[in-house]
């Protein structure tokens, strides 16, 4: 067990729940990967038409509280958060 834990480590242990806890999520939402991949590519084609951001950088997740899900994005801007220009 020592050796399994050396390569893995508690780190490891904690991105496989957090994985399982995202496709528990999916299955109550109904929304599949594909569909959460349309999701986010959609919220940062509109963001992007206001804010100057980094597609490259945006999280898209759900999140649990209690019985509830809620949608939580993480989207880092390149500038400071101001409309751009049309």
């Amino acid at each position: 067990m020592g050796l399994f834990s050396s390569f893995f480590g508690k780190k490891s242990a904690s991105n496989a729940k957090e994985r399982l806890k995202l496709v528990l999520i999916h299955d109550r939402v109904n929304m599949n990967n594909g569909t959460l991949e349309l999701l986010k590519d959609e919220i940062i084609a509109v963001i992007s038409k206001h804010l100057d951001i980094d597609p490259n950088m945006v999280k898209i997740d759900f999140e649990t509280q209690g019985r509830s899900q809620k949608l939580v994005a993480d989207i880092p801007f390149r500038s400071s958060p101001t409309k751009k220009n049309r």
